[in-house]
């Protein structure tokens, strides 16, 4: 492969960004508050001490700009300690587009930074 350092199977490039976001898992239960540590229009990283088994279903809260948007999701990796890579299964297509949108101002927010 030589396309540079893209040895993974993501879809879409994830950029570093730190999203509210609410899980709620097929158990029922409180929904568990935390932050993504990167998100794409694909999925996310959620940092959390007690991560979820991989295959885990679950519904998702992002919190961006003044908007919720609502994913079912899965747990695709789990690190012990550290957190979850959780893949977006379902979205309604409104909210794929603001967060594409969102995502899109981001990186360029993001570029334009680190040009200084």
């Amino acid at each position: 492969m030589s396309n540079g350092d893209r040895n993974d199977r993501r879809e879409y490039a994830r950029i570093k960004l730190s999203v509210p976001v609410q899980i709620q898992t097929d158990a029922g239960g409180s929904p568990i508050r935390g932050a993504t540590a990167d998100l794409s229009v694909g999925g996310c990283y959620i940092e959390t001490m007690f991560p979820f088994p991989i295959g885990t279903n679950l519904d998702l809260q992002l919190s961006i700009e003044a908007t919720e948007l609502i994913a079912a999701a899965t747990v695709v990796t789990c690190d012990p300690q550290v957190g979850n890579g959780i893949k977006f299964i379902r979205m309604l297509q409104e909210d794929r587009e603001a967060l594409k949108a969102f995502l899109e101002a981001a990186q360029q927010a993001q570029d334009a930074g680190s040009q200084g």
